[in-house]
């Protein structure tokens, strides 16, 4: 007789056998090592969460917001005036700070938290304004009322700049340039103490920020709980801006 006939037939009333722990361990390691790839993709090629250390961008943007970066669209779709955007320092803008010494636990636990996500660790590093100059644009400052003109266009801001009482335009800081390919000139909104653009030009790259530097479009406020909601670009402000090769005349 064979080991088949004579292995006792299974009692479908009787209980199976437990599976060991072991399996029950390698399928939780296999879904957070799922969930853990997905979040770094998502986090390189997709969105990354920042939170912003300044008040460069009131009442736009608040200290301690923490925002949404879109990373993918723009990759298709370009930029535009009025884009708000996360960049690397080009060099130079950012005051030389130490870094505090921390645990090497606390160094892994952030880095993972950064992976998925969770953590914005490199928040300091960056910087985040205003897009006011694509590249060809001819941007100056000021007009007799203040305002910026983009390719010969003055251009109303008051719907995203941070006035005090009583101020029609920002304090003067005169600049004229023609944005140069493969770069952006961007400002603060808070333009009274943000160092942009203008307060760069003696920088090796004259204020122009480097469009392989930017991270992407800020576009969500995700926290404080109060403020959550979408970032607005107003890209209404530039709609009659032209072409940088269609600029009027200069009278």
């Amino acid at each position: 007789m064979t080991a088949e006939q004579t292995a006792p037939p299974h009692d479908p009333g009787e209980p199976r056998r437990r599976r060991g722990l072991w399996p029950f361990v390698r399928d939780v390691l296999i879904i957070v090592l799922i969930a853990v790839v997905v979040s770094f993709l998502v986090k390189t090629f997709v969105v990354r969460s920042f939170y912003i250390p300044s008040g460069s961008m009131q009442q736009t943007l608040q200290i301690e917001d923490r925002i949404l970066v879109d990373e993918l669209t723009p990759r298709f779709g370009g930029y535009e005036r009025g884009d708000i955007v996360v960049f690397r320092d080009p060099g130079g803008w950012l005051p030389a700070t130490p870094e505090p010494e921390r645990s090497a636990v606390a160094e892994a636990f952030d880095w993972a938290m950064s992976v998925v996500g969770l953590s914005a660790p490199d928040s300091k590093d960056h910087l985040i304004k205003r897009i006011v100059g694509l590249p060809g644009d001819h941007v100056v400052c000021c007009n007799v009322l203040g305002q910026l003109t983009v390719n010969g266009v003055p251009v109303d801001e008051a719907p995203y700049l941070n006035l005090l009482a009583g101020e029609s335009a920002p304090e003067r800081v005169e600049f004229d340039v023609v944005v140069p390919e493969g770069t952006l000139w961007v400002l603060g909104d808070n333009r009274d103490h943000s160092r942009d653009s203008r307060y760069n030009q003696e920088q090796p790259g004259k204020g122009f920020v480097p469009l392989d530097n930017v991270v992407g479009r800020a576009f969500l406020i995700t926290w404080p709980f109060e403020r959550v909601g979408l970032i607005d670009s107003h890209h209404d402000v530039f709609v009659g801006v032209p072409d940088p090769e269609q600029e009027p005349a200069a009278p």
